[in-house]
């Protein structure tokens, strides 16, 4: 009787484990997977006996490469509108908090979003996860944050729970209602907590529509103290934190994460050595996005050094939204993270698979191990580094999401190995 459901064989693992080897790599590799689990990883030769024999279904991957499934931890998928003519406006000169302050920035998507029906939200946001997940993307983010007010944040996060169950992977929501003030709230912004924390929180808790809480926390937005108070009520209600922290300014957004063991602190662009010290005695990742820092033309770079130093994880993520990072392409914020911020390319990919997997919470995927969930991605390509390296190709030749097959793609030509076949 076969022991496993499925076995690729004749390919390279990138098991992203701690290793000697770079990437935690396997050269002429195996993989096996039963149900939804990995339950054989390592070397073709040390197979207990021919493949045929071991599995109900045996694909040779032409040595082509194997990674954990990618994870995108921070979106804004779900939003109404585009944000086109504020990018002009930069191109002009005119700096994100400026467009910001004069009622842009979030305010403009918010109305958009308020005037969207749940069924354009839904198939507009199905449209971007759907090219993400050409990308090999098994897990995703969602966060809501373009309402502001209960129903439309409670819409947002239903259509955002809608697209999770039309896809193969695995979608996790986080309620943002303190993303910006409301421009019905302004100079109001502690009533505007009270509404978060008081109403919102509540019954988006009491709808099972949110797996975690999101602040953005800078001048243009919350103070500390009243992130604190939102974090208080997450806490309450028994939901994890992260944090938009040190985008635009220090205002130890990074100490505060750490201080409520937050799952990760984002962006970090302005932390202080302080910030990361309290991360890393806190276990709170950091994840970078580089998209933003791009589109948005900013100067200064997140500490990836004293990450490095102070074994802070560093995850990447697309940031995808309309007014600081209108991108759906994860694998080409690796690039970006590898010449912007000087991130490895081995530095780059575990931030898309095992750390992105702890900045939201997962334990169970972003490496190949015996055991883990079995999303996998394979890759046409000669080594793992060419995931990085190339800029607009997209090597994926399939997706595997919680052990079924969920795509199956021509391969790029990219000089790397050929197609999959069975």
């Amino acid at each position: 009787m076969p022991h496993w459901d499925e076995l690729w064989v004749n390919a390279h693992l990138a098991t992203l484990t701690v290793a000697a080897e770079p990437y935690g790599a396997i050269l002429d590799g195996a993989l096996a997977t039963t149900g939804d689990r990995i339950t054989w990883v390592g070397r073709r030769a040390d197979l207990p006996g021919p493949p045929e024999q071991l599995a109900r279904r045996v694909t040779s991957l032409d040595s082509a490469w194997i990674t954990p499934g990618l994870i995108d931890c921070h979106t804004h998928l779900v939003f109404g509108g585009h944000r086109a003519a504020e990018f002009q406006r930069r191109l002009q000169g005119e700096s994100y908090e400026a467009i910001a302050r004069k009622g842009g920035g979030i305010l403009s998507t918010v109305e958009a979003t308020r005037a969207a029906t749940e069924d354009q939200l839904t198939a507009a946001a199905t449209s971007r996860l759907a090219a993400l997940h050409t990308e090999g993307i098994t897990t995703v983010e969602i966060k809501s944050g373009y309402g502001l007010d209960l129903e439309t944040e409670l819409k947002i996060l239903r259509a955002a729970r809608r697209v999770a169950d039309a896809f193969p992977g695995t979608v996790r929501t986080t309620f943002l209602g303190a993303h910006a003030v409301p421009r019905d709230y302004a100079g109001r912004a502690d009533a505007y907590v009270d509404l978060i924390c008081h109403q919102m929180l509540p019954r988006i808790v009491e709808a099972g529509l949110a797996d975690a809480v999101d602040a953005f926390c800078e001048r243009i937005a919350f103070t500390p103290q009243q992130t604190v108070r939102v974090f208080e009520a997450a806490r309450t209600a028994g939901l994890p934190v992260k944090l938009h922290a040190d985008q635009l300014s220090d205002s130890d957004g990074a100490a505060l994460a750490a201080r409520f063991s937050a799952l990760s602190a984002d962006h970090l662009e302005h932390t202080n050595a302080a910030g990361i010290e309290a991360m890393a005695k806190a276990g709170t990742i950091a994840v970078l996005l580089p998209g933003a820092w791009y589109f948005t033309h900013a100067t200064v770079v997140p500490p990836v050094d004293q990450c490095r130093a102070s074994g802070v994880p560093m995850a990447l993520a697309t940031d995808c939204n309309p007014g600081s990072s209108p991108a759906t392409s994860l694998l080409l914020m690796l690039n970006l993270a590898c010449t912007l911020f000087r991130l490895t390319p081995e530095e780059a990919l575990s931030g898309i698979t095992r750390h992105a997997a702890r900045a939201l919470g997962f334990g169970d995927r972003g490496t190949l191990a015996v055991g883990q969930r079995a999303d996998l991605a394979f890759w046409a390509i000669s080594e793992p580094a060419d995931l990085s390296y190339w800029m607009g190709a997209n090597p994926c030749i399939g997706v595997v999401c919680g052990g079924r097959s969920a795509l199956t793609r021509r391969p790029a030509t990219l000089g790397g190995s050929g197609r999959a076949r069975q």
